[in-house]
């Protein structure tokens, strides 16, 4: 069976001796698609941010697994993870064949490790409380393959992320998500199109979890960790634009709050103090919104 993703692209047969201008052109006409192609599948993704949100609550984690530019793009978006929303480095993982090194350089072969996937798994202490996401634009890498077979004896929940109709990781997926972006630019260069959907996929399947465990404030970032200037810089506005205190007042009680916007925010809209914010935000399960209206907003309003 031909896949897509290893189909030639009849518009782009002359890319070859094309200006830099027309290749550019070609690439961003084809790029058009990719969104429309994942709002075909946002049913399959919304059903795996469902067992994602289902593991976290049960102190589960989520596991990402995939070879090449597809297990990049699973260690991208775990690491991303506790500095956007202050979440332990464990709770969101990215294992790509080969190891970590593989991130910076290919292993060649090892994505024809079958075994190697399962005992990556294996040595994490894969439970029945996780999530494990496997992802191969092909839709056929055997370490992906191996991981989510091992995922599925143990009872963990599964799901694959594929570019192609029928593909083999589906069958080992309690919810298969295949996204089929058409033939790339470049015969079988999956770090375009494919990755573009995939890298999409994975901001929604980890955004949308987060948000349900409590991590924003209306649209702003109210759990995100700060460890530099900048991110300082964004606790402090996002701490005025919530409360509309000044931002003297929003900085010094960030550091009352040892740095958490969250606390914070709370303790300023309820006015209280440290101890009793966080117990607030405790009975809230870390929603702010819940916390202030437990706790009584400034003035008797709440938002």
């Amino acid at each position: 069976m031909q896949l897509t993703t290893e189909s030639r692209n009849s518009r782009t047969m002359q890319i070859d001796t094309a200006d830099t201008k027309t290749i550019l052109t070609m690439m961003n006409e084809e790029d058009h698609g990719v969104a429309e192609a994942v709002k075909e599948v946002l049913p399959d993704i919304e059903q795996v941010v469902g067992f994602v949100l289902h593991s976290f609550q049960k102190g589960g984690r989520l596991f990402y697994i995939g070879a090449g530019t597809s297990g990049r793009l699973g260690m991208l978006d775990a690491v991303e993870c506790p500095p956007t929303f202050s979440t332990p480095p464990q709770m969101v993982q990215g294992l790509i064949a080969g190891g970590e090194h593989a991130f910076v350089k290919a292993v060649e072969g090892a994505e024809d490790d079958e075994a190697a996937g399962r005992q990556d798994l294996q040595s994490r202490g894969l439970t029945e409380r996780d999530t494990v996401v496997g992802l191969a634009a092909s839709g056929r890498t055997p370490y992906v393959k191996g991981g989510l077979a091992y995922a599925r004896e143990i009872g963990a929940k599964t799901a694959a992320i594929s570019c192609n109709k029928n593909a083999q990781i589906s069958a080992y997926a309690d919810q298969p998500i295949e996204v089929v972006v058409g033939p790339e630019v470049l015969t079988g260069s999956t770090r375009l199109k494919a990755a573009t959907a995939q890298k999409m996929i994975l901001n929604m399947i980890s955004t949308a979890s987060m948000l349900q465990m409590g991590k924003a404030f209306e649209n702003l970032m109210v759990d995100v960790r700060v460890s530099n200037v900048k991110l300082r810089q964004r606790a402090v506005h996002t701490i005025v634009r919530v409360t509309g205190v000044p931002k003297k007042q929003a900085e010094e009680t960030l550091d009352a709050a040892g740095n958490e916007v969250k606390t914070a925010i709370v303790m300023l809209e309820c006015g209280v103090p440290f101890e009793e914010a966080k117990e607030l935000l405790t009975k809230a399960e870390g929603y702010v919104r819940r916390a202030v209206k437990r706790g009584g907003a400034r003035g008797g309003s709440s938002r």
